[in-house]
């Protein structure tokens, strides 16, 4: 799920100064930058839908640095506009940041700092949260960006409170997103802030989305490890953790592996992936059993075992919480989608033990994977709590 506040907090809503307008959006561009990322503030606050009871904005497309802009593709853009129109917005949205090992112009990092300070809502999309973290915005705040990116953003910026799951985070005056299809979630979230559902709803049907999505980034997730994980010393007991999802083992197991108490194990682990080892390791046992729902025929009560949960219990919880649907239900969606032929006859055993085996029962669908789990509104980020019989924070999940 999102952060997503209708109300921003007291302590973080400023008035804005007198030279800017809440509804000027300024859209800051920069070279290099994906041209899907950049086109969605765009589209979102550029196009006059108010024959769709969508509430006009007035766009500012500014040029983060000198021209041409070349983007995705090789085309090259003229903003009409430079650095010193964001002195008008009461928004300001970076879309995309070309690199997330490069630094930002200074004079646009000035820039978003002192449309801040004047009180303007600061919005990074996917990368952009890199250009917001190198401006200060984001410290000591909760943030997010795509899920491929928050072990460099938290490791980088360790003041920063990346969450990975999101896949948007509204922190009142500054806001960021997961990558690219959550910068439409996050707009949408704007303009349900600014002018309601009513509004937002006919914006997502213009654009032909859902309102609002459940969930977060964990079903996207992939088991590879985080690119600047590979030369620390802790990428061998998160590979060992990842070959080893089968057995049952804690954070404390991994914490002895790296010879690291569990507190120093913690901190380590957090500034590298962007997560708690044991929200990561949750997540990988998740994923797993994700793959074992589409690709064999596992009971649940297998799939639990293989992926290292004390119990099926276990599993529902925390797959319930992650993906918004049971496992019976998740598998029986999954199998609707696909023709009976491309299904697996053979399924990958990850504890070695591989071997044909014949279809079994198909479990009673309980809710549909979408919509199965309200939306629920929330500011900042809650522990995940334990399922009915699962161990506590010092257990293997």
């Amino acid at each position: 799920m999102s952060h997503d506040s209708t109300a921003a907090p007291e302590s973080t809503v400023r008035k804005l100064s007198g030279r800017r307008r809440k509804e000027i959006v300024a859209v800051l561009l920069f070279s290099g930058g994906p041209i899907f990322e950049s086109s969605i503030p765009l589209s979102v606050f550029g196009i006059d839908r108010q024959d769709a009871g969508v509430p006009r904005y007035r766009l500012l497309v500014c040029a983060g640095e000198d021209g041409p802009l070349r983007t995705t593709g090789g085309l090259e853009l003229t903003a009409p506009q430079g650095l010193e129109a964001i002195s008008r917005a009461g928004t300001v949205v970076v879309p995309a940041w070309r690199s997330i090992t490069s630094p930002p112009p200074e004079e646009a990092l000035d820039a978003l700092r002192r449309a801040h300070e004047e009180g303007a809502r600061i919005v990074g999309l996917c990368t952009g949260a890199f250009v917001l973290a190198a401006a200060g915005l984001l410290d000591s705040r909760p943030a997010t960006t795509h899920w491929m990116y928050a072990p460099t953003l938290a490791k980088r910026y360790p003041s920063v409170h990346v969450d990975p799951r999101e896949l948007f985070v509204d922190d009142g005056d500054v806001l960021t997103s997961a990558g690219t299809a959550a910068g439409i979630d996050l707009c949408l979230h704007i303009v349900r802030t600014d002018h309601g559902n009513e509004a937002a709803g006919a914006l997502a049907r213009r654009l032909v989305v859902p309102p609002r999505r459940s969930g977060g980034q964990e079903r996207y997730l992939d088991r590879s490890l985080p690119e600047e994980i590979g030369a620390d010393p802790l990428a061998e007991v998160v590979a060992w953790a990842l070959e080893h999802l089968h057995e049952q083992f804690d954070v404390e197991t991994l914490a002895a592996r790296a010879y690291m108490s569990r507190r120093t194990f913690d901190r380590r682990f957090r500034s590298l992936t962007g997560s708690a080892p044991l929200q990561w390791l949750i997540t990988q046992r998740v994923l797993q059993a994700q793959r074992l729902l589409e690709t064999s025929d596992y009971s649940v009560d297998e799939v639990a075992g293989r992926c290292g949960f004390r119990s099926p219990v276990a599993l529902r919880g925390h797959f319930r919480r992650q993906l918004g649907s049971s496992p019976a239900a998740y598998r029986a969606a999954y199998r609707a989608r696909r023709p009976q032929s491309e299904r697996p006859a053979v399924d990958p055993d990850p504890g070695g033990a591989g071997a044909p085996r014949p279809p079994a029962p198909a479990e009673p669908a309980a809710l549909s994977p979408e919509g199965s789990v309200p939306f629920q509104t929330r500011r900042t980020a809650a522990p995940v709590p334990a399922a009915a019989g699962v161990p506590g924070q010092r257990s293997a999940p």
